[in-house]
């Protein structure tokens, strides 16, 4: 698996599928989505006294990062805070008060790998993740976190550092942006399949602790192993698991024909008999049912992020479950 930055080619395909809403992204429509996003609350699931308390006013008052008040000397006060100034002026001893600030840096981590590059109804599976990765970006950027991300196709997984700065959100969005356009359903084999083990080991390298990791995927080829990383990721950060999904996973067309695709292998399903049905409809669920068991086990708040329905509004919901305590 390369670590990138690497040139991603355009797609080999119809320049019209290119100009289609619901199958491509471009950086003009993430950056519109921060009306959205900054009307949306974020916000980690910890009160001020947990450990994991993140870039939000504390209550505590001390010696911190925004100068607050003058105020008049109480017995108690630190004298190191005295004002001389303030003192000298008006002969009555008046102290700085702070309020104290914490830090906690936002990872936003993307998956544009060729299992998201389907939909059956309103988007594509990629597309979802790149708005949720707008959303989620935005939301954090105007709650007053840094934000960066990691970005991963088959291949290789693209690094943004955190840094509180418009500049720094379009780099994130132009490298989703790049990934998603150079999705195409004539991709050649996969030789180096980026694993969501090899993503959470580059998270771990880059959040050490007091991170909100935010994890856009359909967690294909989620197991044990991915199990550990993230109980382990999360131990010391502050993770949250959107899956996106498609609404035929739910409930899969009784009458229907599909081709399914693995690289260069395609194979074609009638999905009206019997017996090519239930197993695929059993599969599909059976897919969502593991990625919820093994987040439960990992302790991780997961949301379910449908491509059928609009992004922003299942984000709020989503959000807004958490904070009432649904999750």
């Amino acid at each position: 698996m390369r670590s990138g930055p690497a040139p991603l080619k355009k797609p080999d395909t119809d320049e019209s599928l290119l100009d289609d809403p619901a199958v491509y992204v471009d950086l003009r429509r993430l950056m519109g989505l921060e009306t959205e996003g900054r009307l949306i609350n974020f916000r980690p699931p910890f009160g001020h006294s947990s450990q994991l308390t993140g870039h939000h006013k504390s209550r505590l008052r001390g010696r911190g990062l925004d100068f607050e008040e003058l105020k008049h000397y109480q017995p108690g006060d630190d004298l190191r805070h005295l004002d001389w100034r303030a003192t000298r002026r008006t002969g009555k001893p008046f102290v700085r008060s702070f309020t104290e600030e914490r830090d906690r840096p936002t990872l936003v981590v993307c998956d544009q790998r060729m299992d998201m590059f389907f939909g059956s109804s309103l988007n594509f599976k990629s597309l979802t993740a790149a708005e949720l990765a707008a959303l989620v970006a935005w939301s954090a950027f105007h709650s007053g976190d840094r934000v960066g991300g990691l970005v991963f196709n088959d291949q290789w997984v693209e690094t943004v550092p955190a840094h509180r700065s418009r500049q720094r959100l379009q780099q994130f969005f132009a490298t989703v942006v790049r990934h998603n356009r150079a999705l195409h359903a004539q991709q050649p084999g996969r030789i180096d399949h980026t694993t969501l083990d090899q993503v959470l080991i580059r998270c771990l390298n880059m959040a050490h602790h007091d991170h909100t990791i935010c994890l856009i995927s359909d967690f294909s080829g989620i197991g044990e192993s991915t199990l550990r990383r993230m109980r382990q990721l999360s131990q010391h950060n502050n993770v949250i698991a959107f899956q996106v999904y498609d609404p035929v996973a739910l409930n899969l067309p009784q009458r229907s024909r599909v081709t399914l695709v693995d690289g260069n292998l395609q194979v074609p399903l009638h999905l009206g008999k019997k017996s090519i049905h239930k197993p695929v409809a059993d599969f599909l669920k059976g897919r969502l049912a593991r990625v919820a068991d093994l987040m439960r086990k990992s302790r991780i708040p997961l949301c379910m992020i449908s491509a059928g329905e609009a992004t922003a509004g299942q984000y709020r919901r989503a959000l807004a479950g958490r904070a009432g305590g649904q999750r």
